[in-house]
């Protein structure tokens, strides 16, 4: 039997359709890619609690910024913003929740960050002044003499200096401590500091581990509201990108404020993380008091001043930040479609 034999050439030819067909599908995603490259948007890790912790579990930041071409990494941090100032720097964070105090320390120090919403006071119980149990501390007064943790140029600084100015006291008649928070937990719970200026979660266990509450963000009038801040590169390129994120973060506050029982123990039931009995309560009531965050209006420059003001009087800034340094005008930068999503809620 003889062996039909196909020309050279056809056979050359079929050996080169699978070839072609590899290297146009390949030309293809490469365009693609390369028209369309992923954001990864870096966010501060939310633990297991609150409307940012609803959003990782239920995977909403990311379904939403897909069509943006968008995703979310979440990153692992230390409390407080003021120490994740060279996570911004190094462009391994882009978002995070903060308040003004330390942004206007942040921005003093050339950070590369800028506030694009703000939050209406909420839960101002949760951070104040805490003093050491056999301390003798039960009043501002009692603090003249004394050495108090602060994490510098933020918050618990800023805590401090309003606490000590609305009691009359100078401020050089109590040693303050520069400690991160993490660091500050461990000196107060040693005696190192007779006392902490804190917030938030290791406030509140300071607290439940006997501590000594003299003052509260509340009782001393405190103008250094909550914000959500970005890295600027990401609103100077990507400011389509975080009006979606906040409009999925209001989303999220609101319905922490209505079921205010989702917002608590969001991954973990029990464990370290996980809150029961009398703190649950309390943050179940604090979530209840949310409010979500809205674009900054000029009534928030008045209260910024006065931050502003407290730390340049006190030497902890060298140079005044005005509202225009801090907030970030997005709303130039969108649609009338993307700040009719951007509700005031």
């Amino acid at each position: 039997m003889f062996r039909t034999r196909r020309p050279r050439r056809w056979r050359l030819a079929l050996a080169l359709v699978p070839v072609v067909a590899l290297v146009a599908a390949c030309g293809s995603g490469s365009t693609g890619d390369a028209a369309k490259p992923e954001l990864v948007l870096k966010v501060v890790d939310p633990g297991n609690a609150g409307p940012i912790a609803i959003g990782k579990k239920e995977g909403t930041f990311d379904k939403a910024l897909a069509p943006l071409g968008a995703r979310i990494e979440w990153v692992n941090t230390t409390p407080g913003f003021s120490s994740m100032l060279k996570l911004f720097n190094t462009k391994e964070l882009d978002v995070s929740g903060a308040a003004f105090s330390p942004v206007v320390g942040a921005l003093s120090k050339d950070v590369a960050v800028r506030i694009v919403a703000v939050q209406d006071p909420a839960g101002q119980d949760q951070s104040g002044i805490i003093a050491a149990a056999n301390s003798g501390i039960h009043s501002v007064a009692d603090l003249v003499g004394k050495r108090v943790a602060v994490n510098p140029a933020a918050k618990g600084e800023y805590i401090l200096l309003k606490a000590l100015a609305q009691a009359g006291i100078p401020a050089d008649k109590v040693t303050r401590v520069p400690l991160q928070q993490k660091d500050a937990a461990s000196a107060f719970a040693t005696g190192k500091v007779d006392a902490w200026a804190s917030f938030l979660i290791p406030y509140q266990e300071a607290k439940a581990n006997g501590g000594v509450e003299i003052a509260t963000e509340k009782s001393i009038g405190s103008k250094d509201n909550s914000v959500v801040v970005f890295r600027t590169e990401i609103l100077d390129k990507h400011p389509d990108v975080a009006a979606k994120y906040l409009e999925v973060l209001q989303g999220l506050t609101a319905q922490q404020r209505s079921t205010p029982d989702q917002s608590e123990n969001v991954f973990e039931t029990s464990g370290p993380r996980a809150l029961s009995g009398a703190r649950l309560a309390d943050a179940l009531r604090v979530d209840a008091e949310s409010t979500p965050p809205r674009l900054p209006r000029d009534s928030d420059a008045a209260d910024l001043a006065d931050v502003v003001e407290l730390f340049a009087d006190n030497g902890v800034i060298s140079r005044t930040i005005t509202a225009s340094d801090i907030f970030y005008d997005l709303k130039s930068k969108l649609t009338p479609e993307q700040l009719t999503a951007l509700k005031e809620r």
